[in-house]
């Protein structure tokens, strides 16, 4: 993805509120699932970690190879990622 992609992208997260929080449980299936599903029906979400910093980048860069999506923002605990639906 392009830098002027991820511009786009970013500038059209700004107005989205967090779909998927992740709490002390961490990173489990359940959560996974859930953001696989969000990113089927919308593309482009946030995501809340609530984690220390060190491992909220393991877990976004966990959940961006789990799923296949792609990191665009990173900003405290948010996090911003995009998939590309072909169905849509």
């Amino acid at each position: 993805m392009n830098p002027a992609d991820k511009k786009k992208f970013r500038a059209q997260a700004h107005s989205l509120k967090p779909v998927i929080m992740i709490g002390q449980s961490g990173l489990t299936a359940a959560v996974l699932a859930e953001i696989e599903l969000a990113l089927d029906s919308h593309e482009l979400i946030k995501v809340r970690i609530r984690a220390e910093r060190e491992d909220r980048k393991l877990i976004s860069e966990k959940i961006c190879t789990d799923t296949g999506a792609e990191l665009i923002q990173s900003i405290g605990q948010i996090i911003v990622i995009y998939r590309l639906n072909p169905d849509k």
